[in-house]
């Protein structure tokens, strides 16, 4: 009797409140769009400088401008949360994306298209940080491992799924379908989220719009992540890369010093990086960033450059790394709610750096059916850094916390991959211009360079890893 009752009580503790996770489910299909649309639109750059009459470096401002409007919403997101309510904030951002998709389906020119991504991206930059404070605020900070798991999946399979869905509709629907598919789901989302998700109390006292902090970190925020963009293209020499780089960095550091002498509310709170756990959080957000972006943009130029694979067929090649992001995320959530971040991240920072091995000896003919298993592997283990650090930089947060916790860490993963693919896709042009000419045994030695990189990014990662909390140790003292 006595160990029933026992196993009574435990039970709510091992299962997600079935409202909280109808919540996440809804929140999932508000965030997929956006992070497919933004990986679809990259095979549509050529097609879309021929359909529209225009230049491969002009429109490649379709992707660049979305990067950077995103980059200026997101600073802004946790203030309208506090001013307006998560719910509200969350249905206006659907809102927005829903109708610059709509305009950018209807674009008639490069130039109106650019217009209406630009828009586009400050929908899907006061998006994400949203769906994660929502999340994490409905939760109350229970089960936040599980919830984790499951709203970042589109997070980790659309980079893969996006190219595969883009090279569809590439090769027998127009252009404009790409944005067409977004319009169904984002008015089922809408109406999901409007009759489902409960209405977030705006904060009780309700901040004053921060208006110089904004001047300062959405630009830094944005010309960082322009600059580190130019680096791949231009070289870090280049005034192209250099300049917005020292802007980002001047303006950064003039909004740090204006944070923390500041007497009103800021933008981003920097008092919470005081916390050691949360700091190494956010470094390691940078990092697996670099890690995880960087092979997303290393794999499918392999494939397709060494290999002479199709668009299509490196999209379904790239399909086992999220099958392995599928397998392990329920385990993984469940074991980041229970045990210390420390141990878990640590674990899946090595089999990560060992199942990056294989492609740092890929060359002209590798097995397809061993770089598979790699990134199967791969794919299990980034799980294990990812979740637990997004539940570590949560924990022990106030609710008017939240919202600053969901900026930091999106703005450290973001410039963080941005950063990564740029240094590898530096290296891999520094590498054939040293090199014995364009032959094709040349270039498979380009990318194990860049792969041995990757590696060594991962192996960086150790190191802020060790500040992490084991919160099971804790407990038992």
């Amino acid at each position: 009797m006595a160990k029933s009752q026992s196993e009574a009580v435990k039970a709510p503790k091992e299962k997600i409140d079935p409202g909280i996770l109808k919540i996440a489910l809804i929140l999932v299909l508000g965030a997929i769009v956006p992070l497919l649309d933004s990986t679809m639109i990259n095979v549509a750059i050529n097609t879309l400088a021929v359909d529209l009459h225009s230049t491969v470096s002009t429109t490649q401002w379709v992707i660049t401008g979305y990067v950077l409007t995103m980059g200026l919403a997101v600073p802004v997101s946790g203030w309208a949360i506090q001013r307006f309510g998560g719910k509200n904030l969350y249905l206006f951002s659907l809102g927005l994306f829903l109708i610059s998709s709509l305009l950018c389906s209807l674009a008639w020119s490069t130039e109106s298209l650019i217009g209406f991504r630009l828009l586009q991206g400050a929908g899907a930059g006061l998006l994400v940080p949203t769906i994660t404070n929502v999340l994490v605020q409905s939760a109350g900070g229970r089960g936040l491992g599980r919830l984790i798991a499951l709203i970042s999946i589109p997070t980790l399979i659309g980079p893969i799924l996006g190219p595969v869905i883009g090279g569809l509709i590439m090769d027998n629907m127009s252009w404009r379908w790409i944005f067409y598919v977004n319009i169904p789901v984002m008015l089922v989302a809408l109406w999901l989220s409007w009759r489902h998700i409960p209405k977030g109390e705006a904060a009780a006292r309700r901040p004053k719009f921060d208006f110089l902090g904004l001047l300062l970190l959405s630009p830094a925020f944005a010309v960082l992540i322009y600059g580190i963009s130019q680096i791949s293209s231009e070289g870090l020499s280049s005034a192209e890369a250099i300049i917005p780089l020292a802007a980002g960095i001047v303006l950064s550091a003039a909004y740090i010093v204006y944070a923390l002498r500041t007497k009103q509310a800021p933008l981003l709170d920097l008092h919470l990086f005081r916390s050691r756990h949360f700091l190494a959080s956010n470094i390691i957000l940078f990092f697996s960033g670099m890690v995880m972006n960087g092979a997303l943009l290393l794999l499918p130029l392999y494939y397709e450059q060494v290999r002479g694979e199709s668009v299509l067929t490196t999209g379904l090649l790239l399909i086992p790394q999220g099958v392995g992001m599928l397998l392990t995320r329920s385990w993984i959530g469940k074991l980041a709610d229970r045990a210390g971040s420390r141990n878990l991240v640590l674990v899946s920072l090595a089999v990560t750096l060992v199942s990056s091995i294989p492609f740092a000896f890929a060359g002209t003919d590798t097995s397809h059916m061993v770089l598979g298993a790699a990134q199967l592997i791969r794919g299990a283990a980034m799980n294990g850094i990812f979740i637990p650090i997004m539940v570590s930089a949560y924990e022990g947060l106030q609710k008017e916390q939240i919202p600053h916790a969901s900026i930091s860490t999106r703005i450290f993963q973001t410039i963080g991959g941005a950063f990564g693919s740029a240094v590898l896709a530096t290296v891999i042009g520094h590498q054939l211009k040293s090199g014995a000419g364009g032959s094709l045994a040349s270039l498979a030695d380009a990318y194990q360079v860049a792969f041995w990189w990757s590696v060594g990014f991962a192996a960086v990662s150790f190191l802020p890893a060790l500040l992490l909390s084991n919160r099971k140790k804790q407990k038992a003292a």
